[in-house]
């Protein structure tokens, strides 16, 4: 491995121990629990998102006249992982679905995931007509993180809102394809 090949791997270890050693401070400093995966970056962290969360799910149809079209700047108002809350971003999706809050266990152990913020209903193994009701039981076939694929989780909320995929740029790292903002949660780039 070439030099520079290293020097950027480094930096992007570099980059998720102290967004990591972020996440714990905060959680500690806020009283939450290790397992508690919130909406702000004053709760822990425990997001494991990759870099470039890939297209969206088959079957999504897309926002027919969405507030923030494709390639519109916006700024990101809520911290689903810490350095997002602020972030300036890139839409790179914009669609019409049903969009849900779920508290779930991850398929292989741990914590539970409260209020993880959010799944798509494309994302749900045979889910039925949106939207679900609160209190609902699914099973997820989303990936944005470790463990999420095949576990059971509750239905915490729902919203009807435009749902965006969004390019940012976090604490150094890049991400492409980000799921899931609602429109709620954007606002123009300044």
């Amino acid at each position: 491995m070439n030099t520079a090949a290293r020097v950027a791997l480094y930096g992007v270890g570099a980059a998720a121990v102290l967004a990591g050693a972020y996440g714990l401070v905060s959680a500690v400093a806020a009283g939450g629990g290790a397992g508690m995966h919130g909406h702000d970056a004053t709760e822990a962290s425990g997001h494991d998102h990759a870099a470039d969360g890939g297209p969206a799910p088959v079957g999504m149809v897309a926002a027919a006249d969405p507030t923030y079209p494709v390639g519109t700047r916006v700024r990101v108002l809520v911290g689903h992982m810490p350095g997002m809350a602020g972030a300036d971003a890139t839409i790179s999706g914009a669609f019409e679905t049903t969009a849900y809050s779920v508290s779930y266990t991850p398929v292989m152990g741990g914590d539970p995931v409260e209020d993880h913020r959010w799944v798509v209903h494309e994302e749900l193994r045979d889910p039925g007509t949106a939207p679900l009701p609160v209190g609902a039981e699914v099973v997820l076939e989303a990936d944005h993180m470790a463990g999420m694929r095949g576990a059971t989780a509750t239905i915490d909320s729902a919203t009807s809102e435009t749902v965006y995929m969004v390019d940012l740029e976090m604490g150094g790292m890049l991400m492409s394809d980000h799921k899931w903002v609602v429109e709620s949660e954007l606002e123009p780039a300044r």
